[in-house]
């Protein structure tokens, strides 16, 4: 019999590990191949993890609502065939065994590396994110060596920008001193800021944040403390567009069995500045940055329980306006009926997020790491506005809207950041009434 380790997959370029949710095997059930073994969730994303081969499941590594990141083996499948990984190892680790004196000194190691496998677990005084906990791990910090490191996050939080500055300087550190044993006095413990009381007011309910509005929250956060967030705000008349659109749309939905709303003429537009600048269409990786040939639109689409989710429409640069609008179509479907695939939400290259469908007319979004760039579409309104003729000036009523565009002032300029999003006004604003569809 051979052993098969059920790794959790790769889902996507910002995401780096997932929650098990539940497991839809026990151990001892017998699997058949690209059969769901588990659920798992991301912030983007929930899924299933199917196995790649036939077999028994003889081993579950992780329970459930515990984080995994990309690539850790989660479980073992046994199947049929030469090769039992386990009886190898076995065999080849048999050896000799070794003398008293090294006997001591492998005891004490082991015993020092347990200490710094030991699971890392919040307190009543200090609150540690799953990415700080990874961190820990991957770096072989102990428990007490963690909440003994300075936070600078809110009520003395250690954050990712912590992890990293203790890391530098513990490895400038002398390498005798990393190899203390274990046994050696403890590290002061930092005194956390006290938390404020939870004020609770008599009638007053508590609602527990979801799984997803958690991650959700702790990218948010993380995003804004990576971007040097920068906006430009731009006015588009849009009043070719609105008027073509009522044109043809209800030829459009009978022919294509499609309805044509404004989002895939906007990501069209989009598309076409993002090609013209592309600068704008990179991601920051440490102090490297990484130029896409792909052009992949993310589309923030709401959920039916408040939270959102970015599917992502591949090539948009090269899908005419029918493709577009059965693209996004598709996709703003598939996730209100929680229907999306991991790799619907791979591999986004900018995001646009519609914040006029709720009435705003401008926003500030924040943008989706490693991204360096989103664009908010704010309402469409009908506005007085001054219409330049040959003849003269006069008043007249169209319909325009704004444009917010938030970039990563690290690597885009405020030159490049405001002639993207003029490239998109200007894509919009010569709309051609007479365009065939």
């Amino acid at each position: 019999m051979a052993r098969f380790e059920l790794k959790l997959p790769k889902m996507g370029e910002s995401v780096a590990e997932a929650t098990i949710t539940s497991w839809l095997k026990e151990v001892g059930d017998t699997i058949e191949a690209d059969e769901a073994v588990l659920e798992i969730a991301t912030d983007k994303v929930d899924s299933e993890v199917p196995s790649e081969v036939d077999g028994v499941l003889v081993e579950v590594l992780f329970n459930v609502d515990d984080v995994v990141q990309v690539g850790q083996t989660i479980a073992i499948i046994e199947t049929e065939g030469e090769g039992d990984t386990a009886t190898e190892t076995v065999k080849q680790d048999s050896s000799p065994a070794p003398e008293p004196e090294a006997v001591k000194e492998v005891s004490k190691t082991v015993e020092v590396a347990q200490q710094a496998a030991a699971p890392i677990a919040s307190n009543d005084d200090r609150f540690y994110s799953p990415l700080v906990k990874n961190m820990a791990k991957a770096e072989g910090i102990s428990q007490s060596e963690l909440d003994a490191i300075t936070g600078t996050g809110k009520d003395g939080r250690v954050t990712k920008n912590d992890m990293v500055t203790y890391l530098e300087n513990r490895s400038s550190q002398p390498a005798k001193a990393a190899a203390q044993p274990a046994t050696s006095a403890p590290a002061p413990k930092q005194q956390a800021k006290p938390q404020a009381p939870m004020q609770v007011a008599a009638g007053d309910e508590v609602i527990e944040m979801t799984r997803m509005g958690k991650l959700i929250a702790h990218h948010m956060v993380e995003s804004t403390q990576t971007s040097a967030h920068v906006q430009s705000f731009i006015e588009a008349d849009v009043t070719n567009i609105w008027n073509w659109r009522k044109k043809v749309k209800d030829s459009f939905a009978k022919r294509e069995g499609q309805n044509l709303t404004f989002t895939p003429i906007f990501m069209e537009a989009i598309a076409k500045a993002l090609r013209d600048h592309p600068m704008m269409n990179i991601s920051v990786q440490g102090d490297k940055i990484i130029k896409k040939k792909n052009i992949n639109l993310g589309m923030a689409a709401a959920l039916p329980d408040g939270n959102l989710i970015v599917p992502v429409i591949k090539n948009a640069d090269q899908l005419n306006l029918v493709g577009m609008t059965k693209q996004v179509n598709d996709l703003a479907g598939r996730a209100r009926d929680g229907k999306l695939a991991p790799d619907d939400i791979q591999g986004g290259t900018y995001t646009v997020t519609n914040v006029g469908t709720f009435g705003s007319i401008m926003g500030t979004p924040i943008i989706n790491q490693p991204q360096v760039g989103i664009l908010a579409l704010g309402a469409i309104r009908k506005v007085p506005a001054v219409i330049e003729t040959p003849e003269g000036d006069f008043i007249g009523i169209r319909y325009k809207m704004y444009l917010s565009h938030s970039y990563d002032h690290r690597v885009v300029n405020g030159a490049l950041g405001g002639q993207f999003v003029k490239s998109v006004k200007d894509y919009l604003e010569s709309w051609d009434k007479n365009r065939e569809i």
